[in-house]
């Protein structure tokens, strides 16, 4: 387990959009009241309906944020990589997880607990206040989010999602990204919400255009520009 100081631990926490503005007094406090906790591969880190009682950071390792449904569906909401934060929301209400977190490998952690937070929180009301305001504009942020991906098409939204995959993971080389076997066909379908199927057909279909290649078992996307002009296609015409 990597052991963190004082000024990494500052820099996680602010990550977090509930803190990247507050004063260093605060920050510190945060740092100081801040555990650390090493989960194995495909370890639970909590299940929907677990009491929200704390917020984490990836020090190392990935973490799948998803849910399932009865007839065995899945749908991932995203992958939490190395200096990515979540479950600001349990932090503030305490109520149940609304999701399912899963490592994808071997993962460390940095967690605050909720009774830390609001030892924090009720002593500063200018902490309160900045709360609420970023609050606001998150839930803004997630009515457009919601949207575009409401109107958007597959290609669109599988265009999309795989940008946001090449610049977080991928191996990039000129015009081409390499993501290999990190994401599987399956793992792609349940961040989407639709069939492997459905992604089958699409990635097939850029194949022939030369846009992907899934030689190997493996995805490369071979023509970059081509994927993010796609991507790109809705963003101007759908309002």
């Amino acid at each position: 387990m990597r052991k963190l100081d004082q000024n990494e631990r500052q820099a996680l926490i602010r990550r977090s959009f509930l803190f990247q503005d507050v004063a260093q007094p605060v920050l510190e406090r945060l740092a100081s009241l801040s555990v650390t906790k090493q989960l194995g591969r495909r370890e639970t880190l909590f299940n929907r309906g677990d009491e929200g009682d704390a917020l984490y950071a990836v020090i190392d390792g990935l973490v799948r944020i998803w849910v399932g449904s009865d007839s065995g569906k899945e749908l991932t909401f995203s992958i939490m990589e190395p200096g990515d934060v979540f479950g600001e929301i349990a932090l503030l209400d305490g109520l149940p997880r609304t999701a399912n977190a899963t490592t994808q490998e071997a993962t460390q952690l940095l967690v605050i607990q909720r009774s830390a937070f609001l030892s924090v929180l009720e002593g500063d009301a200018k902490l309160g206040r900045h709360i609420i305001e970023l609050l606001c504009e998150r839930l803004r942020r997630k009515t457009d989010l919601l949207s575009d991906f409401a109107f958007a098409e597959l290609p669109v939204r599988l265009a999309r999602k795989l940008n946001d995959l090449v610049t977080a993971h991928a191996e990039i080389d000129g015009n081409a990204a390499r993501l290999g076997r990190i994401f599987s066909q399956t793992e792609l379908a349940q961040m989407l919400g639709v069939s492997r199927e459905a992604i089958n057909k699409q990635l097939a279909a850029w194949s022939q255009k030369g846009i992907v290649s899934t030689e190997e078992g493996g995805l490369t996307i071979t023509d970059l520009g081509r994927l993010r002009t796609q991507a790109a296609l809705e963003r101007d015409s759908a309002f």
